[in-house]
């Protein structure tokens, strides 16, 4: 199941088309959203007082990462950069990298200590656990990851150290909890085949419709036994609204601080956040 999304991607470019999963995969995923329209409808009949779902957004169109201004202005790389680059190693980079080290560990302590724990374990019904704490985590470091590797190099440069942490902290807490070294070994095993295999689905889910995202979302956050619908919908429009207003964050200033202020799970009023475009300036800096 984890490794679909690769396979798909292979056979886009083996047999260069345009659909990206199985027909069958299409089916079970149709049949998925059906029964979840059909849940949300009649939840909506029987509770008149009640709020509505929200729209579905279901595209057969496929997307690429939006181009931003540092994406498009790439910096130009020296042969001896690449060189070192290829052998492992780090070339010169725009900021200090310790500069980098410190806000990418600010980032990833952002991702622990601003989020509500115990209302994403209520409103998802998910145990109280060590494994829960982690899945609800590395969703948000993996929108964190999203919006870094759009910063070139350094952006990179971060996302490892953001990753480094991420496991620094996870083996701290499993040491805490009394958790033998043998019951480790496995956890941070298992966790770390959870974190790839779900790094894979939230990237295609986030880049297609919300059919594919809600499947991302109930294959590896909700374990697979997510069973009220209405739980899937709120998960996939958080991700969304927090994916919006990250994007819209200033990329040096988050290179150089990591500060991350989230948007809450429950609104009142989810507005989209517009980004706000860049000054262009002429020749005389006006």
């Amino acid at each position: 199941m984890y490794r679909r999304p690769l396979q798909a991607a292979v056979r886009n470019i083996i047999n260069t088309s345009a659909s990206r999963v199985t027909f069958g995969k299409a089916l079970e995923q149709e049949a998925c959203l059906g029964r979840a329209l059909i849940a949300c409808r009649l939840f909506a009949s029987t509770s008149p007082s009640q709020t509505q779902c929200r729209t579905l957004h279901s595209t057969s169109q496929l997307f690429n990462v939006k181009e931003t201004p540092q994406m498009a202005m790439e910096e130009e790389v020296g042969a001896f950069t690449k060189l070192i680059e290829a052998m492992g190693f780090t070339g010169p980079l725009k900021y200090n990298k310790w500069k980098i080290k410190i806000a990418a560990l600010r980032m990833y302590t952002c991702c622990v200590e601003r989020i509500n724990y115990d209302e994403f374990f209520e409103k998802c019904s998910l145990p109280d656990t060590l494994n829960s704490w982690f899945l609800v985590a590395q969703l948000h470091v993996w929108i964190c990851l999203v919006r870094i590797r759009q910063e070139g190099r350094e952006g990179k440069y971060m996302c490892r150290y953001i990753v480094h942490s991420m496991w620094e902290d996870v083996e701290q807490r499993s040491k805490i909890m009394g958790i033998d070294a043998i019951h480790r070994k496995e956890s941070m095993r298992a966790m770390t085949e959870t974190f790839y295999a779900a790094i894979f689905g939230y990237d295609e889910g986030i880049l297609s419709d919300d059919g594919v995202l809600a499947a991302a979302l109930w294959r590896n956050m909700f374990n697979r036994q997510c069973e009220d619908p209405r739980q899937l919908e709120l998960m996939v429009e958080y991700v969304r609204k927090q994916m919006q207003f990250i994007d819209a964050l200033d990329g040096e200033d988050l290179l150089l601080t990591g500060e991350v202020n989230w948007r809450p799970l429950l609104e009142d009023n989810a507005q989209s956040i517009l980004k706000v475009p860049t000054p262009t300036y002429n020749d005389a800096g006006l």
